[in-house]
């Protein structure tokens, strides 16, 4: 076993080499393995604790527990590992990125670091994008790790009961959201006494979408916040008055720091619409502060980009995920100066209680691992930040996609226009087609595009969220056109034709046939 000793200081090349070899050292196990009944096989979880008990390691270990995950997991779901989801595997459990392409099966793949390391009753997290997604891992890979005989926890926000959430964190694998694992750890932080904390350590990391997740998302600040004792009534006020200022005259706005600064022309203005003779003396009331509140609001903050209306509150739109933040509110009066912009009711301004990063939170992981379909180019900063390398893990099959070069346009509306017109040519031979938008109104102005020309399509982003799964899973019908944000239903599989269930499942629901509800 001397191979999986030194692993882990090799260079990327003999790293995959490395990989390779542990391939059929799993194989070697398989005739063997097979041979079991089911009981005996659900047997060799048990077997394998003892023999870490007695002294052997995890990596001792592997090959055959990789052996038994793959059986198990082509009795229970009907799919076998192909050698390079064994490949994955091994990157995951030595605490490297996967870098695995697009449709090659990445979820399959975590159930063999999963089962390895939920072995040692330390407890495992495996962290996806979306509470959808949550649930549907820990539903569809938690059977083969069911039947191997571990136990499967969830966490995602719409569970907040205490006992509910220590009893997932102490599953021996966990399933949830990146940020509900971070905020049950500020929620720790502010527990009273250690019987009401929920987390019991941070072991061991999966991380689905590792780029999006670590990288892209890693200084998102998560935080916990209450309410301050003062409610704002100067909202409404402020948001009327820069409703009358204009830009570079009356305040200069910098879109790269995110910063309005009033000129001294526009405090004048201000000024004479309170009915003050200093701004800057009125400490109490903190004019200041509303002043830049309600510009920020104001130049920096747009509809159907940053935030959507819905229900009559301002919701925040993940600038990543393009998906809604339920419960999440900016702090510093941000969000009551925007609700007051929208003319929906103001709720009361919060004060930061606990907040972390996510690059702070994953830090604290005593291994950690992802998987993604683009790491590489971002190799540099997942070693600098995280001290985890990436590994490129060979296709099952020989790449056969078209990966075209871009095209530039002049203009955003000539660009528009040439997307169009692709999308009807496309359309009129039944070609389907996923179209990718940076925002939810990029997504909708694309729709009216294709309205104007009569193409039937479906839109993804943040204000059908609820519907994400059932517009996703069917995006590969014939004929079918899909307008998504950047990353709204990433992570659910797309297949050529349509998903036969979903499609069954739509049908009932049209005929009042109370079929079950699409998670």
């Amino acid at each position: 076993m001397g191979v999986f000793n030194k692993i882990l200081h090799l260079g990327e090349g003999r790293k995959v080499k490395a990989l390779e070899a542990i391939v059929p050292e799993v194989g070697a196990f398989e005739p063997e393995i097979q041979k079991l009944s089911d009981d005996q096989l659900a047997a060799k979880t048990v077997e394998f604790r003892n023999r870490l008990d007695n002294g052997e390691d995890l990596d001792d270990i592997l090959p055959e527990a990789f052996a038994v995950v793959r059986e198990a997991a082509r009795r229970v779901l009907g799919q076998r590992h192909y050698d390079v989801q064994l490949m994955g595997g091994a990157a995951l459990h030595f605490g490297w990125v996967a870098e695995m392409k697009t449709g090659e099966g990445k979820t399959l793949v975590s159930t063999l670091p999963a089962y390895l390391n939920g072995l040692s009753g330390k407890g495992v997290h495996l962290v996806t994008v979306n509470d959808y997604l949550a649930k549907r891992d820990a539903e569809w890979m938690g059977r083969v790790h069911r039947f191997l005989g571990l136990t499967i926890g969830l966490i995602i926000p719409d569970i907040d009961d205490p006992e509910y959430k220590r009893a997932a964190y102490g599953c021996d694998i966990t399933y949830g959201t990146n940020n509900e694992f971070g905020f049950d750890y500020l929620r720790d932080n502010m527990a009273s006494a250690r019987e009401y904390m929920v987390q019991r350590g941070h072991n061991y990391a999966i991380v689905d979408e590792v780029d999006s997740i670590l990288i892209d998302e890693a200084r998102t600040p998560l935080i916990i916040s209450g309410p301050v004792d003062d409610a704002a009534v100067l909202y409404v006020q402020f948001a009327r008055i820069v409703a009358g200022l204009q830009n570079e005259r009356d305040y200069e706005v910098d879109e790269k720091k995110k910063t309005v600064a009033p000129t001294e022309e526009g405090i004048a203005r201000v000024e004479e619409a309170l009915g003050v003779e200093n701004l800057y003396d009125n400490i109490n009331q903190n004019f200041v502060h509303q002043l830049q509140a309600a510009l920020r609001g104001k130049e920096l903050f747009k509809r159907d980009v940053d935030y959507v209306v819905a229900d009559g509150e301002v919701k925040i739109v993940d600038e990543f995920t393009g998906r809604i933040l339920e419960g999440r509110r900016w702090s510093e009066g941000l969000h009551q100066a925007v609700e007051a912009k929208e003319g929906v009711k103001i709720k009361e301004e919060n004060q930061t209680l606990a907040t972390i990063t996510l690059q702070n939170y994953f830090r604290l992981y005593d291994k950690l691992a992802g998987m993604t379909g683009t790491a590489v180019t971002e190799a540099g900063e997942f070693a600098h930040t995280y001290n985890i390398e990436v590994v490129p893990i060979p296709t099952n099959k020989e790449m056969i996609r078209n990966d075209q070069g871009d095209l530039i346009y002049k203009t955003e509306e000539a660009k528009f226009n040439a997307v169009v017109e692709d999308l009807v040519a496309r359309h009129e031979t039944g070609q389907p087609v996923l179209v990718g938008t940076i925002s939810v109104e990029k997504s909708e102005y694309l729709s009216r595009q294709l309205e104007k020309r009569g193409i039937a399509h479906a839109v993804l982003n943040a204000k059908q969220h609820e519907k994400e799964a059932l517009i996703v899973t069917q995006a590969g019908r014939i004929g079918s056109v899909t307008v998504a944000t950047n990353m709204a239903g990433r992570g659910v599989d797309i297949l050529l034709g349509g998903n036969p269930e979903g499609l069954a499942d739509q049908e009932l629901r049209r005929e009042g046939g109370g079929a079950r509800a699409l998670e």
